[in-house]
């Protein structure tokens, strides 16, 4: 919708000869029906008549196009003012003019962000400096607006803020990435000089205003030329190949958005717990689905996921062409039914009801976000919701959906690639803290590197050694200690002074890009920056928030800092419904350690504030830990290792694989990479073969054939019938006892029963242990629970 379209000699009698804000508000009433507030009627009349001066020259082409307060497709955004008009070489040009009436302003250290007085109640706010804004939107426009793409129009972006002289501050270097893609023009007659002279130079002729009729018209899709960049930088990315069910799971959701359409809406509710794939998938999907032409955007509530998976799928930390493609979710308050055809919803449990600053605006942001959409994805983890706020919850989600009478589809990712593949770790983290009684009550710390430390200095230096390597290391902490430094960055916010520990929160300085900025690993992290990401190593400094007592788990939610806004409104629900209150108090605080502690792959350091809750950390652990920094056990094979030179895989040699590995490594949509194995001469009286490979036991579950700790031969892939087979068996409903993990070593058996094609299928399968010690069951798999079972691979021989 444009509210104002003329020629540019219209314009200025409008301006000259009437009221230019009353004729907008005029227009805006005929389009809309809606009025407009009397602060935006003088700000639009003080910044045309100025932009009148400007265009007030003979040779400015009369005829040349005006358009104010386009609102872009898709978008709540609207773009000031556009001329348009034809270059000297009749090439179409399209001028994009963001107008601010600021005086002044200040610098941030964040990329393309300033503080300035916006208008409202709120002060001085931060947002984007206006050469980006302006940038951004012909950014949009290229991107997504087949006229202006197909049609050869070059869009020459500029900001013009009439009352501001120049100070260092709005023209600080800082910016010059943006201010050298949309020029910058201040106060004086000079600065109007200029601006005029950018547009002389680029309108020569005037276009009668078809332009602006192509734009408001265009159709909107991606660009090849966007599209082809994606799938450039995703492809050969190794941090967003899909393995496993995340494989099943993009098939399913790509073939749903791509049958979606306005009477045949979608919803697909993908549930995974951490670690297991949920936004590698996402950023997928946002490639794929653009490539099919879709317009599709990447939403999470929180900027930190945004903002990381951007810089990581282009490959720096800077604003690009494609941060279009990434949204807030509180975006889609009046966005148009069906404008969109999919919405991706990252951290979907982190949605709130209401939007803005404040949260006082729109219904519910799960319905706008399936109403704005003919196919809208939600990767949701019920057990990360980490403020009373957040209503993201599947069960809500689908009730919406129902309720907008939405068809829905829902998918469950179980394979664990966070935590080193331990799902024994999180069941176990998930009984220590008492979130669900799981059969995990110790943690042997050789199957994740967890170790509680003495103090918080102990934990940073760890981190900062482990960081050394890759820049995959990071403190964080629950959220206890206050934030001064926001006011007055020479303070400290977090003093352990028992240890004399002093560090600054992350949560202004590198902002949404703290978990991958340089030197962020001086810094402490919090929920707010890192949820929804992963590291290598993380440190967590465990607050008093959280205590135990007598062996019990006890939240203390009046230790979190004032400054925190995840428990904003606990006190009134307090007076309310105490046990209610106490209860969302609980969950909430518990989740955030949870989340914290599950954002290392390869290791979590844990510093406690409290001793004895320290103390009841380490009596959860299997046996002493190593030492702070030490080297893991080396594991002696009993076979010879061959040299890299000699291998020559499966030929003379096999690979050596945890089980564990295995178990994840050998599904049908992933390749297993030699690379990543240790190679060893094929034992004797074992015939070479594809696909075979080496692995250790644990347990007594099958020690009539397979004493404990027996080197074993399997076969992986196996193909035929496995019927009393001894195979590797994975599924997510799978605990095993001894191998702690989603993963069994059984014998294999199955019923099937004939259709009525002719063909046959399993009714059941049954995974026997074979053994002479007790406490160990079948495990039975039936019905809806067959199609998660993978048998991984086979036994060969035991050595």
């Amino acid at each position: 919708m444009i509210v104002y379209q003329a020629d540019k000699q219209t314009f200025l009698d409008d301006s000259f000869k009437r009221d230019i804000d009353v004729v907008l508000a005029e227009s805006f009433a005929r389009r809309t029906g809606g009025t407009v507030a009397a602060s935006e009627m003088r700000a639009w009349k003080a910044s045309l008549q100025e932009m009148a001066k400007v265009l007030n020259d003979e040779d400015i082409p009369h005829d040349s196009g005006v358009a104010i307060e386009y609102k872009i497709p898709q978008t709540s955004k609207r773009v000031d003012f556009i001329l348009t008009g034809m270059g000297a070489d009749q090439n179409p040009n399209v001028i994009i003019v963001e107008l601010k009436q600021w005086s002044e302003a200040q610098r941030t250290d964040k990329d393309g962000i300033i503080l300035a007085r916006r208008g409202g109640r709120a002060g001085d706010t931060e947002g984007p400096h206006p050469s980006y804004q302006a940038w951004s939107y012909a950014l949009l426009l290229q991107g997504f607006n087949e006229a202006v793409y197909d049609g050869g129009m070059a869009l020459k972006p500029c900001a013009y803020l009439h009352n501001y002289e120049s100070d260092n501050v709005i023209d600080h270097e800082w910016y010059a990435p943006y201010i050298e893609k949309a020029p910058l023009f201040l106060k004086g007659e000079a600065e109007r000089v200029k601006l005029r002279n950018f547009i002389k130079q680029h309108v020569k002729h005037g276009d009668k205003a078809r332009l602006i009729y192509q734009i408001e018209n265009g159709r909107i899709r991606p660009s090849k030329m966007l599209v082809d960049s994606l799938g450039k930088m995703l492809k050969g990315n190794q941090e967003f190949i899909l393995i496993d069910d995340q494989k099943v799971v993009y098939e399913s959701a790509r073939a749903i958005a791509k049958a979606a359409s306005d009477d045949k809406k979608q919803v697909v509710i993908v549930q995974g717990g951490p670690g297991t794939g949920k936004s590698v998938l996402a950023i997928n999907l946002l490639v794929e689905l653009s490539r099919l032409g879709l317009v599709t955007k990447y939403v999470s509530k929180n900027a930190a996921p945004r903002a990381v998976y951007e810089s990581k799928l282009t490959g720096v930390l800077r604003r690009t062409e494609f941060s279009n493609l990434f949204s807030g979710s509180g975006a889609f308050m009046e966005s148009d039914a069906n404008c969109f055809d999919a919405l991706i919803v990252d951290e979907a449990h982190r949605l709130n009801e209401k939007s803005d600053l404040y949260g006082n605006r729109g219904e519910n942001q799960i319905k706008e976000l399936i109403q704005a959409a003919k196919c809208t994805i939600f990767f949701v983890d019920d057990d990360q919701r980490v403020t009373l706020k957040d209503v993201g919850h599947s069960g809500e989600i689908r009730r919406w959906a129902e309720l907008l009478g939405t068809r829905v589809t829902s998918h469950e990712l179980a394979s664990q690639f966070r935590c080193n593949g331990s799902d024994g770790y999180l069941a176990w983290l998930d009984n220590t803290l008492e979130i669900r009684p799981t059969a995990n009550e110790r943690l042997d710390p050789r199957e994740f590197d967890f170790q509680v430390l003495a103090s918080p200095n102990e934990v940073h230096a760890l981190i900062e050694e482990k960081n050394r390597a890759n820049n995959k290391a990071r403190v964080v902490a629950g959220y206890c200690w206050k934030w001064p430094s926001k006011r007055k960055p020479d303070q400290i916010d977090i003093v352990i002074a028992e240890h004399n520990y002093r560090k600054r929160w992350n949560l202004d300085r590198d902002g949404s890009l703290w978990i991958v900025a340089p030197k962020s690993v001086e810094e402490v992290g919090c929920i707010h920056t890192s949820q929804g990401l992963e590291l290598d190593y993380i440190g967590v400094i465990i607050g008093p928030d959280l205590v135990v007592r007598d062996g019990k788990v006890v939240c203390q939610p009046e230790r979190r800092a004032t400054s925190d806004r995840s428990l904003r409104g606990y006190k009134k629900l307090f007076k309310a419904d105490p046990l209610s209150a106490k209860r969302r108090a609980d969950e909430i605080i518990k989740n955030t350690y949870r989340t914290l502690m599950t954002r290392g792959m390869k290791g979590c350091y844990v510093y406690c504030t409290d001793p004895e809750t320290a103390e009841y950390l380490k009596s959860r652990l299997a046996m002493p830990q190593p030492a702070a920094g030490a080297a893991a056990n080396v594991k002696v094979l009993p076979f010879r290792k061959m040299p890299k030179g000699e291998v020559k895989p499966y030929v003379n040699a096999l690979p050596v694989i945890d089980l564990k590995f295995a178990a994840g490594a050998f599904g049908d949509s992933q390749v297993f990479d030699p690379a990543d194995a240790e190679w060893v001469a094929i034992p004797d009286g074992v015939k070479p073969g594809q696909g075979l490979f080496i692995a250790q036991v644990i347990g007594e579950s099958m020690n009539r054939r397979i004493p404990n700790g027996a080197w074993c031969v399997f076969r992986a892939n196996p193909a035929g019938s496995k019927q009393g087979k001894v195979v590797v068996a994975q599924h997510r409903s799978i605990h095993d006892v001894d191998l702690g993990g989603s993963y069994t070593v059984k014998v294999y058996q199955s019923e099937k029963a004939a259709g009525d094609d002719g063909g046959w299928h399993h009714e059941l399968i049954v995974l026997k242990p074979d053994t002479s010690a007790a406490g160990y069951a079948p495990i039975v798999i039936e019905g809806e629970g067959l199609e998660g079972l993978a048998i991984v691979a086979e036994l060969v021989k035991v050595l």
